[in-house]
């Protein structure tokens, strides 16, 4: 009896201890479900919404970009693409296997895909196939039920009408790189989406982006779409105008496509606004939308052309004989030659025991500035450069622009460079010689320019002095780009006149170097200049034996340059053409450069302009 009286008393004690647990367990229970439903009821309520509504971001429209015209060089198309959701279907590689029948996939792209699929949940799409013409579209979508998981889309896509025409001004977008997803910035994330890689398109890529929109979407707890909410179409990128006249850029480059490797340059001397920058040859853009095949991409890297390299403020070049009308200007300005006084060349001037011949082999005779200019005679410059030495020669070339940075607002360009004493000796430790200054008056040696630069150098020189700039930006969304009033670079107009009529005889007199390439056409006479840049110095031996420019190899042989404005009388519109290994100017050059300034005026007569030049009456 006792025993049972201490059985129940333990039971009754355990019972207690469990009914008072229980009773702790519940009110802390009701405790806490007080607290989340109370008094954290707001704070939780917001984040159940939160989990079933997501933000979901779009990717803006990216702006055009346009010529001077309105004409798009850079435009949007609506485009179809193939995705594949993983959960969709049993086997995603049977799938994409099945797919390879009906549109191009390779092994290569498969294994991409699936690497793709694997790092991202299996209801989110990946792009199988994209750019898939209407008709690979059609039967795509006749065959979907045997094609688990596929899905056609419509995205808009960059693309470029005038392809090689406009590539290395305008630039391409391709594919965001692990590189590019450093910035941190959330639409680089989204699914094919193209950013700026190459000329106007990387430089603005912010201005052309614009804003990504959102979508509101109600999502079940596995994160499925089951509604959209609300959309904001966010803010398309801004529109670009140019200052080229697009049909002027294709016939330049049209003109360019003629020969093997080609720049030239087309501005307004008075504005600086840039009409034609063009490279030959050049490459697709639209290529670079999708990524480039591996095949074209090495055919492009390995072509001697360069067809990668923008040539016109890229490719830097020895602007040989146009490079005299800076020499002719130094020494008038330096007063260490009048215009009248002749020097007497013989096809050559010794130096020490240093022969340095003139192009012409017997020589011109007796030479005045203009003749020098008109005939290109070198042992005239020769002559200004014994007597101004290197230093005054530079000061003056790098007032009309040679051997620095033009400033255009595109990626890519090279300064060239203009050598001077100090240069030398700063940069390869040794002291100037005298016989460097007679070869950098000509416009050899280590003289260096690009194409933009010799243009900018003729439009100053056509339009009385002053540091016009060039100017490719026309506007860019509502801000339009102003032209900046040019400054006085304080030399002579009569010693200007003086050259730009050496100019005149260059392409009006019958004995200039560029007379068969002249503007015949009454109001559109074109002035200009004809060089022939030494690639490979030919030895005493090579002359002896005959060999001549167009024996040797084509990386070897001269370039051929021509610099020019026009109309003569009235000067409006400035052109530099430079051929890469392309032989003599006057032959190569200078007939490309009259057909582009005749093409200009027709397409964009000249109005009178306050303060252009009318160069002295000279016969001609």
């Amino acid at each position: 009896m006792a025993r049972d009286i201490d059985r129940e008393k333990v039971i009754g004690r355990r019972a207690l201890m469990l009914g008072a647990g229980q009773l702790a367990l519940f009110t802390g229970l009701g405790a806490r479900l007080y607290q989340l439903q109370v008094l954290e009821g707001d704070r939780y309520t917001m984040l159940a919404e939160d989990n079933r509504i997501n933000l979901r971001l779009l990717a803006p429209l990216r702006g055009i970009i346009t010529d001077r015209h309105g004409e798009p060089l850079a435009s949007n198309r609506q485009a179809f693409r193939l995705v594949v959701v993983s959960e969709q279907t049993p086997s995603v590689e049977k799938t994409l296997n099945d797919l390879k029948s009906l549109v191009p996939i390779n092994d290569d792209e498969i294994a991409d895909i699936i690497k793709e699929i694997h790092r991202k949940r299996a209801f989110t799409p990946v792009t199988v196939k994209e750019n898939l013409s209407w008709d690979q579209v059609s039967t795509v979508e006749v065959n979907l039920p045997d094609l688990p998981g596929i899905q056609t889309e419509v995205a808009s896509v960059r693309y470029y009408p005038d392809g090689p025409a406009f590539a290395h001004m305008i630039g391409y977008v391709g594919a965001v790189s692990p590189a590019d997803q450093k910035a941190g910035e959330p639409v680089l994330n989204l699914p094919s989406f193209k950013i700026g890689k190459n000329g106007l398109e990387r430089k603005y890529e912010t201005e052309l982006r614009g804003i990504a929109g959102t979508s509101q979407v109600e999502v079940n707890a596995l994160g499925r779409v089951i509604r959209e909410l609300s959309r904001d179409e966010g803010h398309p990128g801004d529109e670009m105008a140019l200052t080229i006249d697009a049909e002027l850029q294709r016939f330049t480059h049209e003109r360019l496509s003629r020969e093997r490797s080609a720049s030239a340059a087309v501005m307004d001397v008075h504005s600086g606004d840039v009409y034609a920058l063009a490279s030959h040859p050049g490459f697709d853009p639209n290529d670079f939308v999708y990524g480039i095949s591996a095949t074209k991409w090495q055919g492009l890297l390995n072509d001697p052309a360069a067809p990668l390299t923008h040539k016109a403020i890229g490719g830097q070049y020895p602007p040989g004989s146009t490079f005299k009308m800076l020499t002719a200007l130094a020494a008038l300005e330096a007063g260490v030659v009048s215009p009248e006084e002749t020097v007497f060349c013989r096809g050559h001037m010794q130096l020490g025991n240093h022969r340095f011949h003139c192009w012409k082999r017997g020589g011109h005779g007796h030479m005045n500035l203009a003749d020098s200019l008109a005939q290109s005679c070198d042992v005239y410059y020769y002559e200004m450069a014994m007597r101004l030495g290197i230093d005054k020669i530079a000061e003056m070339a790098r007032r009309f622009g040679i051997g620095q940075l033009t400033g255009i607002d595109l990626p890519g360009e090279r300064p060239g460079l203009m050598p001077d004493q100090n240069w030398k000796l700063g940069a390869i430790g040794e002291r100037w010689q005298r016989g460097e200054s007679l070869v950098a008056s000509i416009g050899q040696g280590y003289v260096l320019t690009t194409p933009l630069q010799l243009a900018l150098m003729t439009a100053r020189l056509a339009n009385g002095g002053l540091a016009v700039e060039p100017r490719i930006i026309r506007s860019l969304g509502n801000d339009g780009e102003p032209v900046r009033e040019a400054e006085s670079l304080n030399v002579s107009k009569e010693h200007l006149r003086l050259v730009l009529n050496g100019m005149n005889r260059v392409t009006n007199h019958a004995r200039g170097t560029a007379y068969r390439s002249r503007i015949t056409e009454a109001g559109m006479e074109m002035a200009g200049k004809t060089g022939t840049a030494q690639v490979k110095r030919i030895s005493l031996a090579d002359r002896r034996a005959g060999v001549k420019n167009e024996d040797l190899e084509w990386k070897y042989r001269h370039h051929a340059l021509f610099v020019g404005f026009a109309p003569f009388d009235r000067p409006r519109y400035a052109c530099a053409v430079v051929v890469d290994h392309g032989g003599g100017g006057s032959s190569t050059a200078a007939p490309i450069a009259r057909d582009i300034l005749k093409a200009v005026q027709e397409r964009r007569p000249a109005d009178p302009s306050p303060g252009a030049i009318t160069p002295l009456d000279q016969p001609i």
